[in-house]
């Protein structure tokens, strides 16, 4: 399993600005991307930090992994660990979920779908729309947000009065 995310080094956080950047051929589309910081994410970076810098204490070297081994080295490849806590946990989630998720959030806040695609790497809506599912709960999400809209919008057009 190829994760960014254990890839990124402290030089990729941009903490001023509020960038976390994947440079060029470091992803699969090879023309990286950048993804601004959520106050949720700030922090948990912040947090992050904090943790790096009490790892290089104690091992008396710098670290330059955002998410490193507890000897302060990169985390190697995972997979059989991973199979396993995932067979062990019984969840039906697998890692491609978790896009799936990002996704999801994002077109529920709101979010329009080009910043959507380039926060994840999408570079075609078709791709796009395969991690887009939509769900029950989000049709009736939709039914109440178009019943307001209809309510507001009969509202307006009722208490149109014409003059003479």
């Amino acid at each position: 399993m190829k994760s960014e995310l254990l890839t990124r080094q402290w030089r990729h956080v941009d903490f001023e600005h509020g960038w976390l950047r994947i440079e060029p051929g470091e992803d699969k589309s090879r023309a990286g991307r950048m993804f601004p910081f959520t106050t949720e994410l700030r922090e948990a970076l912040k947090a992050q930090q904090v943790d790096v810098g009490t790892l290089e204490r104690r091992i008396d070297r710098r670290v330059p992994w955002v998410f490193p081994a507890p000897d302060g080295d990169a985390i190697k490849p995972y997979n059989k660990e991973w199979r396993k806590a995932w067979k062990a946990s019984k969840l039906v989630q697998i890692p491609h979920d978790f896009r799936r998720t990002a996704v999801r959030n994002l077109e529920r806040a709101g979010i329009p779908r080009s910043a959507a695609m380039a926060m994840v790497g999408h570079k075609t809506e078709a791709i796009y729309r395969r991690y887009a599912i939509v769900e029950e709960g989000m049709l009736r999400e939709a039914a109440e947000k178009l019943t307001t809209f209809q309510k507001h919008q009969h509202a307006a057009t009722a208490k149109i009065v014409t003059l003479r």
